[in-house]
């Protein structure tokens, strides 16, 4: 048996894995949100009012940033951000969420994790997502985001491709 047409086979296979294609990113694209659910013991609350407002963006330079509010938070007396009073910081802080980082997908364009590199609730900047704690799945133009916090409380919030 001569060596040549192993060595051609061997290369032909590392070379066509190497340049494979691929698929195409699955959450690339603007999202807004349309539900988002809380499940805190065994209840189904929402999780940003009954009017939830937001939007979930993918670049295809694999950066991500979202943004969720609750559309009913009451307007703060001031029009000067930084003087709400307690009770208005709290309402706002409480029902709204801004963050943003670095996203990947895997071999199939599937949603595969994130890491968080700026946002309004500090304690998450610096974490990692992996599909252990948060699962992102699209369907045609509608995407479901499952979240798992630390405690164990469960989110989901629907969205629907923005065109």
């Amino acid at each position: 048996m001569s060596i040549r047409p192993v060595i051609l086979a061997l290369a032909f296979s590392i070379s066509s894995s190497a340049f494979a294609q691929t698929a195409e990113n699955q959450v690339a694209g603007t999202w807004r949100m349309m539900s988002a659910t809380i499940d805190p013991g065994g209840k189904n609350i929402a999780a940003y009012g009954e009017k939830p407002n937001g939007l979930l963006v993918f670049t295809s330079d694999m950066h991500f940033v979202e943004v969720l509010t609750d559309a009913e938070i009451p307007r703060f007396a001031s029009d000067v951000r930084g003087e709400g009073t307690d009770d208005e910081n709290r309402m706002a802080m409480s029902r709204s969420i801004g963050f943003f980082g670095t996203y990947t997908v895997d071999e199939k364009g599937e949603f595969s994790g994130n890491r968080v590199e700026g946002a309004t609730f500090p304690n998450w900047v610096g974490s990692v997502r992996t599909r252990d704690d948060l699962t992102l799945v699209v369907a045609g133009d509608r995407m479901t985001e499952n979240f798992r916090r630390p405690d164990g409380t469960r989110i989901r919030i629907e969205f629907q491709r923005v065109k």
